[in-house]
């Protein structure tokens, strides 16, 4: 039969799955592999199961972890040695997975792509937590050209542990099976084939995939329920291999003590939700969080130590926005009172005198006078990591994104610069206690 199953998988789902402690990293030698794909499937089949999930993402971006989280229903961490330290990454894994069955590491792009030759890539992830690798390869057109690459993949470093390779876009019975034979002479277990279905391509917009779409869907669940052998994978990646890893290791408890502070944070399903978990966290630290969606007409900042306004889409919300008038007002007036703000991305864009699209252009809060334009015409990509120094504070972050101020660029209050040092024209925006910036920021 077509990629069936294993006499001994069949046999492993004929009995109740005993919960474990597990934790992989799904990895591809390159971007389009369909690794997004796996994991998010994988994630749900999990839950599905009952297993507790906890999901994580390599690399700074916060797209994913948004699709990670709808599946688990917890938040996704990210994970990435240029915004943190190791010893960072490594108590962030063990305080997230302290009561999770399964841990599932989505990486980014190739194995070994980092910012700077394989530093900050998802192999570098692996080595420091530990942690095998799954392998998702895009198989088409290609047989025995495949013992190659994945010999190449499991030579190159000696201090990886690769738990399997799963094929993606698998063409036939035949093909799968050819496949199989390379898996087995380059000595690495095969755990799956993935037939090629449009219905398994992900939808995208201008800034990564459209999180809008149905996350966990049950075709994709049920297919790598029958495509996968994922009790086995399970099985093979227990997590008491690694136990050593995280001797005398101390994790931090982020708990407040000081209930007369309170931090608005801004979210909504789109305009605002770019963030990262530990931002949060860090900033529950201190403050009370109140969340608050811009969109709302009757919001009201009372005793706000600090609003902090994450990136989104507000571009595709400004209708709403607008509507908020009473939200955008107290904004402002909140700021030129001297309140503190932290905008990113998004949220400066949303502080800005306004926005401009093809449709027209829209206020927004004034805090900042400058217009940002959505223009078709004037979409220009900007990307990378980004690290500043302002009144003696680094700050590391993200940038990405398409819009860009219009006209002149504003003078920026620091300089920024690159992972590899090197700066970049980018401006830091600061406007009595207002931060602003299109970098995401890892720390605030």
């Amino acid at each position: 039969m077509f990629f069936s199953t294993s006499l001994f998988s069949f046999l492993l789902k004929s009995v109740p799955l005993r919960p474990m402690k597990s934790a992989f990293l799904i990895a591809a030698p390159m971007s389009g592999s369909g690794k997004t794909t796996v994991a998010r499937g994988l994630m749900a089949l999990f839950v599905k199961e009952g297993l507790r999930v906890q999901p994580f993402k390599c690399g700074p971006d916060y797209i994913d972890t948004k699709f990670h989280e709808a599946v688990c229903g917890r938040p996704s961490v990210n994970l990435d040695t240029f915004m943190a330290s190791e010893a960072h990454v490594l108590e962030l894994f063990e305080r997230y997975t302290s009561d999770a069955d399964v841990a599932v590491v989505e990486g980014m792009m190739g194995l070994f792509d980092g910012y700077d030759h394989d530093r900050g890539s998802c192999a570098e992830i692996a080595r420091i937590l530990n942690l095998p690798v799954v392998l998702v390869v895009d198989a088409r057109s290609a047989a025995y050209s495949m013992a190659a690459l994945l010999k190449g993949f499991i030579d190159f470093r000696t201090d990886l542990r690769f738990a399997s390779v799963i094929y993606n876009k698998v063409g036939s019975e035949r093909h799968a099976a050819m496949l199989q034979e390379v898996a087995a002479d380059v000595g690495i277990p095969c755990f799956g084939c993935i037939p090629k279905q449009t219905a398994l391509e992900t939808g995208s917009r201008y800034l990564g995939l459209d999180f809008s779409e149905k996350t966990g869907s049950d075709h994709l669940v049920r297919l790598l329920a029958e495509r996968i052998h994922w009790q086995t994978l399970l099985e093979k990646t227990n997590i008491r291999e690694r136990r050593h890893v995280y001797t005398n290791m101390q994790t931090r408890i982020y708990k407040n003590t000081d209930t007369d502070r309170r931090v608005f944070v801004a979210r909504n399903a789109e305009s605002f939700s770019f963030l990262y978990q530990e931002t949060l966290d860090r900033l529950r630290t201190w403050a009370d969080i109140m969340f608050f969606d811009p969109e709302d007409t009757e919001n009201v900042f009372d005793k706000a130590s600090l609003i902090y306004l994450p990136g989104g889409y507000p571009e595709k919300h400004l209708e709403a926005l607008v509507r908020a008038e009473s939200t955008r007002r107290a904004i402002k007036a909140f700021a030129e009172d001297g309140g503190r703000i932290v905008a990113e991305c998004g949220g400066m864009m949303y502080l800005c005198r306004s926005i401009l699209t093809d449709d027209g252009e829209y206020p927004m809060c004034g805090v900042l006078p400058y217009s940002i334009t959505a223009r078709k015409a004037d979409r220009r990509l900007s990307l990378g990591y980004r690290r500043f120094v302002l009144d003696g504070k680094e700050y590391r972050g993200h940038e990405f994104h398409y819009t860009q101020f219009q006209g002149q660029r504003p003078e920026s209050a620091a300089q920024v610069y690159n992972a590899k040092g090197e700066p970049v024209d980018t401006p830091v925006l600061s406007y009595k206690n207002v931060l602003a910036s299109y970098t995401h920021l890892y720390n605030i």
